[in-house]
Formats: C-alpha cells, sequence, structure tokens
C-alpha cells in the first residue's frame, strides 16, 4: 500500500511564520512535522509515499529529496494551481495506482498508529477515516460514527483527523478541478460505503499560531500530549 500527504497548502493563517516556509516544514525541535510523518510511515511498513506541492514547494522537495534517509520511496505531484484537498488528491492517482492508498495531512501531529491505515477496507467500502474527539476549536465536529463502524452526518459528531485510507474510486466522479474531499466523502456517506474509527488519544492539527505554538510547547516536555 502506498501513502499520499497532502503538503500542498498555503497555510495563510500560521502568516508570516509560512510566508518563507511552507507549513509542513514549521520546526519541531530539530525536525518538521513532514518528516515526522515520514518516519512514523516507514515504521508502519509503508515503502512508498506521494506528496502533493504547490505554495513553497521547491523548498519540501529540497529537504526531503527521494526519501531515502527515510526509508521511504518518494514521488511527487506537482500542483500548477490551487487544487484543495479534493483536487489535489485526484490529480496524485496515476502515481497511487488502483489499490487503496493511506492519506494523511502533513499539518497535523498525533500518536495514532499508521499500521492501522494498513488494514484492508470492508467489502465494497470506498474508504476509512480516523476521528478524534472535537478540539476546542471545532465543537461541532464533522461526522458521526454508527456503532458499526460506518459514517453518518448526524449527531453527535467527531472531528476527521487528516487521516484515512481511500480507495481510489471514491473520485472517480469528480472532475480533475478544484474541490474539497468532503464534497466525494458525502455521497459515499449516503451509500452507506465510508467507515471510521475513533482515535481516543493525541492528535492536534496546527492550523493556527497558538496551536502550532501549544504543539511546540508539548513536544519539548511542557505537559501530556494526550
Amino acid at each position: 500500500m502506498k501513502a499520499m500527504l497532502l503538503a500542498a497548502g498555503r497555510g495563510e493563517r500560521l502568516r508570516p511564520l509560512t510566508d518563507s516556509l511552507p507549513k509542513p516544514l514549521l520546526p519541531l525541535g530539530d525536525t518538521s512535522l513532514i518528516e515526522i510523518h515520514l518516519a512514523a510511515l516507514a515504521r508502519a511498513g509503508f515503502k512508498e509515499a506521494v506528496i502533493n506541492l504547490r505554495y513553497l514547494g521547491h523548498l519540501i522537495e529540497a529537504r526531503l529529496g527521494d526519501g531515502a534517509r527515510y526509508g521511504i520511496a518518494i514521488a511527487y505531484s506537482k500542483e500548477t494551481q490551487e487544487l484543495e484537498t479534493g483536487g489535489g488528491v485526484k490529480q496524485a492517482l496515476p502515481l497511487l495506482g488502483g489499490e487503496p492508498f493511506a492519506l494523511v495531512n502533513a499539518d497535523v501531529h498525533t500518536d495514532f498508529d499508521l499500521a492501522l491505515l494498513r488494514e484492508p477496507l470492508p467489502k465494497g467500502a470506498l474508504g476509512r477515516l480516523v476521528l478524534a474527539d472535537n478540539p476546542s476549536h471545532h465543537p461541532e465536529g464533522d461526522f458521526g460514527l454508527q456503532q458499526d463502524g460506518l459514517l453518518t452526518d448526524q449527531p453527535p459528531r467527531l472531528t476527521y483527523t487528516g487521516l484515512a485510507t481511500l480507495h481510489p474510486d471514491l473520485l472517480a466522479q469528480e472532475p480533475a478541478t478544484a474541490f474539497k474531499l468532503k464534497q466525494a466523502l458525502a455521497p459515499a456517506i449516503a451509500s452507506r460505503r465510508l467507515h471510521g474509527r475513533h482515535h481516543p488519544g493525541h492528535w492536534q492539527d496546527i492550523g493556527a499560531p497558538a496551536r502550532y505554538a501549544r504543539l511546540q510547547f508539548l513536544l519539548a516536555g511542557g505537559g501530556r500530549l494526550v
């Protein structure tokens, strides 16, 4: 199974930090979020990863190279215009192949075991999303999770972590233009072909300066990650 890392975003809310550095390369100690993910993917048994690039993508490619030092071969999907999450994955499908793949948003930090993304999808399923308890900045959540593991759009909702296992067919009917991944998820939920799993442990995104600063503090030993 291959993995895809979403790393093309501008990181507008993190300016001025992202004026000269792409969000996935923001420092965390002596490394960066995207390098943490690559190391975790390699430990989880992934051998190949696809990374989409746009904003300051040349800096990401220069830092990561072919992935050899992380133990994982990297291919790059270079975007010439903003494609959002769904459009970025759609463009990368030829590099990902025809089998299910793991999807990881490069601007989150978690203790979730990425090896679980390698578990086969249920028969007929188009994907399985990892959900976390709702953080204070997103109290309404994104998706409901039924006892049978199926996702629903009904409350109570949990928050999508940016981690998933997806089948390429999920995006088969979507246009090769900019669109959010959630656009493709809605019909899969309606047809009962999208599953989920709850991760009760540590998960945090760095979409705002305060959350990035908090993660730096925690990783420096300033508190518990969970």
